[in-house]
């Protein structure tokens, strides 16, 4: 990203027949302009910075005579995606996070306009010959990443089911084959409970032990759960590799802690999937040592994603949860705002 440099001051003298001394009259330069990215859903990928990847506000124009300040230079303005998370590649500092559609960042300062000689004429010196130049615009080099907005996240093994449970609850077509990593990208679902009443779940490829350290698909796709506000520990109650759903489930959570520690503290709900490969009796037993061993303490539930049993209470629940947490942080920006507009001015 270059912004636009500001344009340079004029040097210049009033010349006009019979008017003798005319003085300076070199106008300043025009600012130059900056680049901003703006949020939009009309777009869903950042594929087209593939084929282009530098973007250049316009300069300033320089000053002229009599008094004429130069053109600002135009500003460029990126669209991106929602979601979209722009990072200073030389500081890895996070310069925008822009989450809503129309929302606007400053990512490259335009550079500020140089002064004509004018600026300078004073009681002791009425001809200046002094002007200064602009300022250059600032230029960064961003690292552009999109961060998918869900309200759910799905967590677990290659082939726990989360493909399958979000092709049953939402118009959602992923992948789905009895191989594991049949997922190699996050899908996502819009699960509409009734009318005006929905939220959207993110399935990301599975992960297993050792992807913090690259193993399997590792942990790059975990960034999209990041923004999710719950996450679903989907878990295979009846592995066809017969492994132990705890050892598993345990060593899943390890992987997950080592990515991030804010990620493994987000509020996570256990969901017990493919309950219909067992009688019931079985499947009570087997349900019970899974969340014994794992000393689950928060919410439970047994579905069958291929069959829907279980899925109803769940999403009925997920929806009433996430309308709680966007309730209550309206709530706080209110009070935030109140608060603000009750503080006492620094003027005051």
């Amino acid at each position: 990203m270059i912004a636009g440099d500001g344009g340079n001051g004029c040097m210049s003298f009033r010349r006009e027949k019979y008017i003798p001394r005319g003085g300076p009259d070199g106008g300043d330069g025009g600012d130059g302009g900056s680049v901003y990215l703006r949020a939009t859903d009309d777009l869903n990928t950042l594929i087209d910075f593939r084929h282009k990847r530098t973007f250049t506000a316009q300069r300033g124009k320089n000053g002229q005579g009599r008094d004429c300040t130069g053109a600002g230079g135009e500003d460029c303005i990126v669209d991106v995606p929602q979601g979209t998370i722009a990072v200073d590649r030389m500081t890895g500092e996070v310069v925008a996070d822009l989450r809503e559609d129309g929302q606007i960042a400053l990512v490259a300062q335009g550079g500020f306009h140089g002064l004509g000689n004018t600026r300078f004429k004073s009681s002791t010196n009425r001809a200046p010959r002094r002007t200064s130049e602009g300022t250059p615009g600032q230029r960064l080099e961003l690292q552009l990443e999109m961060r998918l907005l869900a309200d759910v996240g799905l967590l677990g093994l290659p082939n726990a089911g989360k493909s399958t449970l979000i092709s049953a609850v939402s118009s959602a077509r992923p992948k789905i084959a009895d191989y594991p990593f049949t997922t190699l990208h996050p899908n996502l679902g819009v699960i509409s409970i009734e009318s005006h009443r929905s939220f959207v779940m993110a399935d990301i490829p599975g992960l297993i032990e050792g992807a913090a350290s690259g193993q399997g698909l590792g942990v790059h796709f975990l960034k999209h759960l990041s923004r999710t506000r719950l996450l679903l520990h989907v878990i295979d109650i009846l592995p066809v590799d017969e492994s132990d759903p705890v050892a598993t489930a345990v060593g899943l959570l390890e992987e997950l802690k080592l990515h991030s520690t804010t990620l493994f503290d987000k509020e996570r709900w256990l969901v017990l999937n493919k309950t219909d490969l067992m009688f019931e009796d079985e499947m009570e037993e087997r349900c019970q040592t899974i969340i014994d061993g794992l000393n689950w303490t928060g919410p439970i539930y047994k579905i069958s994603a291929v069959s829907g049993a279980g899925t109803k209470p769940l999403v009925h629940d997920i929806m009433q949860h996430i309308e709680a947490i966007k309730e209550a942080e309206q709530e706080q920006k209110q009070a935030e705002k109140t608060a603000a507009a009750l503080a006492p001015s620094k003027t005051e």
